[in-house]
């Protein structure tokens, strides 16, 4: 087994070894935790049951109760250091630094989410250090050949608001991948790839800007519902984890 330094912590990252689990691959970050790796960081999990795909898992701070953690990050923004404004094959494959930006894949979504069903919790920081959540009940992706349309529902309201609920039913866009419902192409009137309508009231994957910029409207990493069109988010988070997990 490989072992990975992270935050100052010794994690070991599965990657073709099952030396922790009770007999099966880990499918998410909440089979990892139940075979009692309770530390966020690195690890390997195996949406497909074949191939490891690496992932950041966020099983709660310390001290905090197991329904705090468990959730396999899909999409993580925090410094602006990997470029989100890519063509369908990276978003569908992921792409980015799992330690730090990344996206893990639409097709790891759809392969998780097919398996089991999920929860959804996005979680925002601005860059004065305020903070707020968006939680959703259920979070389901389709396949490729129905665009990798997204279903979530069940707002729970952490203070930022239900930005998620009008991308719902939306197949996923790209630059080079039109399927929004809008008449021009919104992945690149807004410089980033997500469930685009007509077009977006988040746009998480968009250019990170540092703050509040009023001559840049819609085209950064925004959360409308909690900080409006033209602030770009220091943090964005989206991370989920089998519905079960809560009970």
């Amino acid at each position: 087994m490989t072992a990975v330094v992270f935050v100052g912590v010794v994690l070991p990252l599965l990657v073709g070894s099952v030396s922790v689990t009770q007999g099966q691959l880990p499918v998410d970050c909440s089979d990892i935790y139940n075979q009692g790796q309770t530390l966020s960081g690195l690890y390997s999990i195996y949406p497909t049951g074949e191939s490891p795909v690496q992932v950041y898992c966020d099983m709660g701070s310390e001290g905090s109760l197991p329904q705090d953690g468990k959730w396999t990050v899909f999409q993580r923004r925090m410094d602006g250091s990997v470029n989100f404004y890519r063509p369908w094959e990276q978003y569908k494959k992921g792409f980015g630094n799992k330690y730090g930006e990344y996206w893990l894949g639409l097709e790891n979504l759809y392969q998780l989410t097919l398996k089991r069903k999920y929860e959804l919790k996005v979680d925002l920081q601005d860059f004065a250090g305020g903070k707020a959540y968006a939680r959703y009940t259920t979070f389901s992706v389709e396949s490729e050949v129905n665009g990798y349309k997204l279903h979530v529902s069940g707002f729970i309201n952490g203070g930022a608001g239900d930005a998620l609920q009008g991308h719902s039913g939306m197949k996923f866009s790209t630059f080079d991948k039109d399927q929004d419902t809008w008449s021009g192409n919104c992945a690149k009137l807004h410089l980033g790839a997500f469930w685009y309508g007509t077009c977006h009231h988040a746009n998480p994957n968009g250019i990170y800007l540092w703050g509040k910029d009023p001559t840049l409207f819609a085209i950064g990493n925004v959360w409308n519902q909690w900080k409006d069109y033209d602030y770009g988010l220091k943090f964005i988070s989206m991370k989920i984890r089998p519905v079960c997990e809560n009970l």
